[in-house]
């Protein structure tokens, strides 16, 4: 997030919500919280076929790494998730230069 935050010009340092001095990423604090669901729907899915695992394998690594891979729906429009990051990024942009009244943020599929 703090990446794309970066890409489309703005400041991942100056939050909406999130505020604080120790933090350089409030903006990516602010922009990734609706992007939560889509990560705890993969460690749900993990946790159903491997109920029996503790330890942070190479595999469910592997497996979480997927997040940026899964088709959402974003402005009517199916998108992967990296992809979706930038554009809610952009639609930020474009609110505060006014050409835009609403941040885009992903549906699950």
């Amino acid at each position: 997030m703090a990446r794309a935050i970066v890409e489309t010009g703005l400041l991942p340092v100056l939050g909406i919500f999130h505020k604080n001095k120790y933090n350089p990423y409030c903006l990516a604090d602010d922009l990734m919280e609706p992007y939560r669901p889509f990560l705890d729907l993969l460690v749900m899915q993990w946790l159903k076929v491997n109920s029996e695992t503790e330890d942070l394998t190479k595999e469910f690594k592997a497996h979480i790494l997927q997040i940026a891979t899964k088709d959402v729906l974003i402005d009517n429009k199916t998108r992967p998730l990296l992809m979706a990051v930038k554009y809610t990024a952009s639609s930020l942009y474009k609110c505060y230069t006014g050409e835009k009244r609403l941040i885009s943020y992903p549906e699950l599929i």
